[in-house]
């Protein structure tokens, strides 16, 4: 790395801030030479190393090309792109699981998929049956406890319903990395039934409302949200959007404690700015919005702000809660550290319903809109 980091800065700790006695070389220097030249050197210097230790330190075959590739993968990776993969031993497997039986756990699982939901115990009778019918008893089958564990390490758990197991193996799994580097860069949206009972502010009457939130990825701030009866809108959606990009207002019950300490701007040139004291709450201007495949993320009012906005839409892929899995773990947090404890919580399920929720409902729209936000 430190010799990447001085072709491409002329400092070999990347920043003229920590630069080491006679940095930068006149051959490494950003001010009279090319990134070209700079590569062109390097390699020269590489090649004048002791045949042994460049062989050593995995630098016997460096040229302007390997350099360049190096450069692309630190970009992306890190330290960790530079890393030689021909150096790292190859993943060799269990000794116990052979070809045969390799076979027949991928034959049972995709049985097991057009099937109702079994047990593992059934599955390695599977595997047993399919061993002895195939390859006859010669062929020997590891224990249970092996079987499934490497179950576990080839399918995963397979804990939900069968249908959404099913449905999800039928999905190719995208083999690119998104790196979130920045605020707003990525911001989930997802939106689910509030498990409280709350009152309509203008009749009085329990009405169960939808929560929409929106999360910024990189700080897992909750940078917006939005309280809807009944069910969302797309202009539902296109305000939570504004509100991703504006600065929030302090409300009157809020302390000193909440107001934004904006790094590098003054707290007044902000309030200037907004026309009111900014609570403490990021706001930019989202590149990219993720979300499920909600008619309302997906409709034509929605798709033109974002045009308008400049934001690109990503959909989640299709049964894959785990592409905006901090957003979910948002709603869990919230519900078992706040709402679990209000009047009118109805759970998470008609079976878990309290006798009288509509009855124990106390709060109402605009007040719970008020606690959220606090």
């Amino acid at each position: 790395m430190a010799h990447l980091l001085e072709v491409q800065t002329g400092y070999r700790s990347g920043s003229r801030y920590w630069a080491q006695p006679g940095e930068p070389r006149p051959e490494y220097d950003p001010e009279h030479t090319t990134l070209t030249e700079q590569r062109r050197a390097k390699v020269a210097e590489l090649k004048g190393l002791d045949r042994r230790e460049a062989r050593q330190l995995g630098l016997e075959w460096i040229s302007e090309r390997t350099l360049e590739r190096m450069a692309a993968q630190y970009a992306e990776c890190g330290l960790m792109g530079l890393a030689d993969g021909r150096w790292a031993p190859r993943l060799r497997g269990r000794r116990t699981v052979t070809e045969e039986l390799a076979e027949a756990i991928q034959a049972v699982h995709a049985e097991c998929l057009h099937r109702s939901k079994v047990s593992m115990k059934t599955k390695e009778r599977l595997i047993h049956q399919f061993v002895r019918e195939k390859f006859g008893p010669q062929v020997r089958v590891p224990h249970y406890t092996t079987l499934r564990k490497v179950w576990l390490e080839w399918f995963g758990a397979e804990g939900g319903r069968q249908r959404y197991v099913r449905s999800a193996a039928a999905v190719e799994t995208g083999k690119a990395k998104i790196v979130v580097a920045r605020p707003g860069q990525v911001v989930a949206l997802d939106t689910t039934p509030l498990p409280v009972k709350v009152l309509d502010d203008v009749f009085g009457t329990p009405i169960t409302v939808h929560l929409t939130l929106a999360l910024d990825v990189y700080s897992h701030s909750l940078v917006a949200f939005r309280l809807t009866p009944v069910s969302e809108a797309s202009v539902e959606v296109a305000m939570l959007l504004r509100g991703v990009m504006l600065p929030l207002p302090m409300r009157p019950d809020w302390g000193e404690e909440v107001e934004w300490p904006y790094p590098g701007v003054p707290a007044a040139l902000v309030a200037e700015f907004a026309g009111h004291k900014v609570a403490g709450l990021p706001f930019f201007a989202p590149e990219t919005v993720t979300s499920d495949h909600g008619s309302v993320y997906k409709s034509h009012h929605i798709v033109a702000v974002a045009r308008r906005l400049g934001i690109d839409l990503l959909p989640a892929r299709a049964m894959r809660p785990t592409d905006k899995a901090a957003c979910e773990r948002a709603f869990a947090g919230i519900q078992s550290l706040l709402l679990e404890m209000l009047l009118g919580y109805r759970g998470v399920d008609v079976a878990d319903r309290g006798v009288d929720p509509e009855g124990d409902a106390v709060w109402s729209l605009s007040q719970m809109e008020n606690l959220l936000a606090t």
